[in-house]
């Protein structure tokens, strides 16, 4: 149908895919015709659909614009292997069955659904080429069959469309249902030495049975593709959403939009500890509550068999009391421990329950009186009670629960570590300094203390991520206090997650950071932010998104309502290029939180991708006004601005930026993107040479992040990623 030309998009300095149509299709078609199908097919925007950026006709040319992928075709894996293996078929055919679904209930029917026509990038399928098989078919000179020029493919194309019929969406499914026959055979279901040859057998032959040719394929499968490859439409899947119903796996719960998560752990034995209740008139006990509470489920999390939720989505229920029947539906849970805590002086007096979400009933109660320095005891006895009631009730089989030592042998110092972790989990510069000034008080009392340690290694190494402080201040302090603290206690899974950061945005050791990463894992498979981290620190700047999306799967399981991890899904769509759904789920994570700056940022970066800079700078207004004016969301609005063309304004922002990293730390990627935005790609790389220099940790997103397609093959830009130890050879 078309040459194809790899090219360079002048304007957004990146690479494309040009294509034009071969003279005597145009021809036949008419400009304007075929120009008005590809505008139709152009509003398409979803994951597993390749855009098309541009159209037009130039000199007697006509030609299309998509992007530039550097991932093999469906044809060239099946060339290469033969046939895939099951799972990967079946992901394949079900992502190719979703972009149809999506176009079809747009009234679009793509005719062409082939192996050449799916591109297979990042462990994600993307059909190409929408729209133009329809602009073909219907160009002016009516049906281009009638003069040689065959429009679709005869070994995939339905009987219908092969015979010159009217087709509908169902046409499509029939194609689909080729495709993952020859996925899981190595062979199309029919096929011959001319077309005639091949639409015969389809309208008299019967289907071959695919578990002759592949035992391993379930009887369920078959049915699907008998169903989908009838000769007759009427037959078939009535649309592409029953087919993808069809070939979903057994049902499983998802996160987010109010569904319950998914229990990943065997026999489903799962629990949510909710923010104890601070019972008094002393609000400054709400930090020791909390942290009865947060100690409470790092010692579940160690009981095997049992899945823990993660601190940061049993809290979003802090301060409302909803039915624990609600509450377990939302996390995904089969129960709920509940409690209060009253603290007078050094008398403490803790209540809690543990409620069966499925009736409401409670499954056991206690109350404790103790002194403060028996606060573990209490910690002790409660994870202990619950341990011996989840064996007797729901996990199955006795699962002995290891009684822990005391954290630290003076309650001085555990409050103050409390009061740390309390700061930390805030996340703002300013509480962060808190963190690491409450971590230092414990370590005063106890040094022996490895908890805290670990403590002020998170601490610095999230001043260093969020760029509030210079990296080459606070990442060796990160590495000094978690080594530390692995001296002391060698299993402790925060440790070796802040080490492993301090490796990879710092360092730039991937090897070493991956390492340190599984260690934590093994360690506390439940710890989710190992998880998160995992995936965005190491596995994503390196473009490992396969890996890396696992890793989130399993945070999300863990953590369904946290917004860092729900921001992470998105972000990974977006370093990934699967900007349709990392706006979806960005939007998501404005839904539990309309008030995250972090999403809004983030949202507007998407927009800036997809080339949306009207969308784009309201996000980015509401980001720099949630978090206070920062250096991150400035320079994403002078970029947008940039982009818009609205000169002044983004001159302005840039000249304040400036102006602030004389006076404190701005980090230089932040302003090479700005000069990004302007189009000032040799001074944009001077800055990214200046934050290679001083390490700052957002030069780690160089391979991936959108904003350097625009210097993407010049030669600085290169020298950058090998330096990073990323690789100029395997940037997109």
């Amino acid at each position: 149908m078309a040459i194809v030309f790899l090219a360079e998009d002048l304007r957004h300095h990146r690479p494309i895919a040009l294509k034009t149509l071969r003279p005597e299709l145009a021809e036949g078609i008419g400009t304007e015709r075929f120009l008005h199908e590809i505008q139709i097919a152009a509003a398409l925007t979803h994951p597993h659909i390749l855009p098309l950026y541009d159209s037009g006709e130039a000199a007697g040319v006509v030609y299309y614009v998509m992007p530039f992928v550097e991932g093999p075709s469906l044809r060239d894996r099946l060339d290469a292997e033969g046939r895939l293996p099951v799972p990967e078929a079946l992901l394949i055919a079900r992502q190719v069955v979703g972009a149809l679904d999506y176009a079809h209930r747009r009234g679009l029917v793509h005719r062409d659904i082939k192996p050449e026509n799916i591109m297979l990038y990042e462990g994600a399928a993307l059909v190409t080429d929408f729209g133009i098989a329809l602009a073909l078919h219907s160009g002016r000179g009516g049906d281009l069959e009638e003069s040689g020029l065959v429009v679709g493919t005869p070994v995939y194309m339905s009987p219908e469309q092969a015979m010159g019929d009217p087709v509908d969406a169902r046409s499509d499914l029939y194609s689909v249902g080729c495709v993952l026959y020859e996925m899981l055979t190595g062979t199309p279901p029919f096929d011959g030495e001319t077309p005639m040859a091949i639409t015969a057998q389809k309208l008299v032959d019967p289907l071959p049975p695919v578990r002759e040719r592949r035992a391993e394929v379930s009887d369920a499968v078959e049915a699907v593709l008998g169903r989908a490859l009838a000769t007759k439409a009427d037959e078939r899947y009535a649309t592409a959403a029953e087919l993808a119903a069809a070939l979903e796996p057994a049902p499983e719960a998802t996160v987010g939009g109010g569904k319950p998560a998914r229990a990943s752990v065997a026999g489903g034995a799962s629990i949510a500890v909710l923010p104890f209740a601070n019972v008094g008139a002393d609000p400054d006990n709400e930090v020791f509550s909390d942290g009865i509470a947060e100690e409470l489920i790092h010692a579940l999390s160690k009981l095997e068999g049992l899945h823990v939720v993660a601190r940061s989505s049993a809290f979003a229920f802090k301060g409302h009391r909803e039915d624990v029947r609600e509450v377990g539906r939302r996390l995904g849970v089969t129960t709920v421990l509940d409690g209060s805590v009253r603290r007078a002086g050094n008398d403490v007096r803790v209540t809690a329950e543990l409620v069966s979400v499925a009736d409401g009933y409670r499954l056991w109660s206690e109350r404790y009186d103790r002194r403060l320095d028996a606060v573990f005891a209490i910690q002790d006895e409660i994870a202990g009670a619950i341990a011996d009631v989840l064996e007797a009730k729901l996990l199955g089989a006795p699962k002995a629960y290891a009684r822990a030592a005391a954290p630290t042998g003076d309650p001085r110092a555990y409050e103050h570590f409390l009061r740390g972790r309390h700061h930390w989990n805030r996340r703002t510069a300013h509480a962060l300094q808190e963190s690491v000034e409450a971590f230092d008080k414990a370590l005063a009392i106890d040094p022996s203390h490895a908890a805290s340690h670990a403590g002020i290694a998170d601490s610095y190494v999230v001043l260093g991520v969020y760029s509030h402080r210079p990296p080459g201040e606070v990442m060796p302090k990160a590495k000094a206090a978690a080594e530390r603290a692995l001296a002391i206690d060698s299993t402790l899974a925060e440790a070796h997650t802040a080490l492993a950061c301090v490796r990879a945005l710092y360092e730039w050791d991937w090897g070493a950071a991956d390492a340190g990463f599984r260690r934590a894992i093994a360690h506390n498979p439940q710890y989710a932010t190992a998880h998160q981290w995992y995936a965005m620190n190491c596995l994503v700047p390196q473009g490992r998104f396969g890996a890396a999306q696992k890793e989130l799967e399993r945070a999300l399981a863990l953590d369904p309502l946290s917004l860092a991890v729900n921001v992470s899904v998105g972000l990974r769509h977006f370093y990934a290029r699967q900007l349709g759904s990392a706006e979806e789920a960005l939007l998501h994570t404005l839904g539990l939180d309309p008030d995250f700056g972090t999403a809004h940022y983030f949202l507007g970066h998407t927009y800036i991708a997809t080339g949306r800079y009207d969308d784009a700078i309201p996000e980015l207004e509401r980001a720099v006004e949630l978090q206070g004016g920062s250096a991150e969301t400035t320079a994403a609005l002078a970029t947008a601005h940039a982009l818009a063309y609205h000169g002044g304004e983004a001159d302005a922002l840039l000249a304040g930026l400036e102006e602030r990293a004389r006076e404190s730390y701005v980090s230089p990627a932040l302003l090479a993107q700005v000069h990004l935005g302007m189009g000032d790609r040799e001074r944009a790389l001077d800055r990214l040479e200046e934050a290679a220099e001083k390490r700052t940790a957002d030069v780690v997103w160089l391979k991936v992040h959108p904003i350097y397609d625009r210097v993407r093959g010049h030669p600085r830009y290169r020298a950058l990623l090998e330096r990073l130890g990323l690789g100029a050879g395997a940037a997109r």
